[in-house]
């Protein structure tokens, strides 16, 4: 797995998010690009942000049980993969302020560095290492720009 914390592997990251433009179309799957984006953005929602309700006890032992191992190991996600109803994106969206909150996010994790997450808590699975924060960052983003064909 690409490493996120790496200066060179987020530039390459936010080279191919510039490479989308707001008529890129999927390779597979539904969402629209703009949803795709925002849809992203969701991830660096929970690390940063208040947005999003906390899962209560019973769903947070349920996620760290059976979702998190799925998403902060090193396999790809296969393509049309179920996801979590905080993440469905069904409306449209502004593609060029979702582009711009989604690099700047990446530019905010970057300038954090990988000992701020060291341990810290997720939204969903309790405590992660670096190397699990960094496989949930960045496995995800690579799924959906591959996507769309960046």
């Amino acid at each position: 797995m690409k490493n996120i914390f790496d200066s060179k592997e987020t530039d390459a990251v936010i080279e191919r998010i510039n490479k989308l433009e707001s008529t890129t179309k999927p390779l597979w799957g539904k969402m629209s690009v703009d949803q795709m984006l925002a849809h992203c953005n969701v991830t660096y929602e929970m690390a940063y942000e208040d947005k999003h309700a906390k899962p209560n006890s019973f769903t947070k032992f349920m996620l760290k049980l059976f979702v998190k191992p799925t998403v902060v190991n090193d396999k790809l996600y296969k393509k049309n993969s179920r996801t979590a109803p905080q993440f469905l994106i069904t409306d449209a969206k502004n593609f060029v302020e979702e582009k711009a909150r989604l690099t700047d996010y990446l530019k905010k994790t970057q300038s954090l560095g990988a000992d701020y997450f060291d341990g810290r808590a997720s939204h969903s699975f309790g405590d992660l290492s670096i190397n699990e924060w960094n496989n949930m960052f960045y496995k995800h983003l690579d799924h959906h720009l591959s996507q769309f064909g960046v």
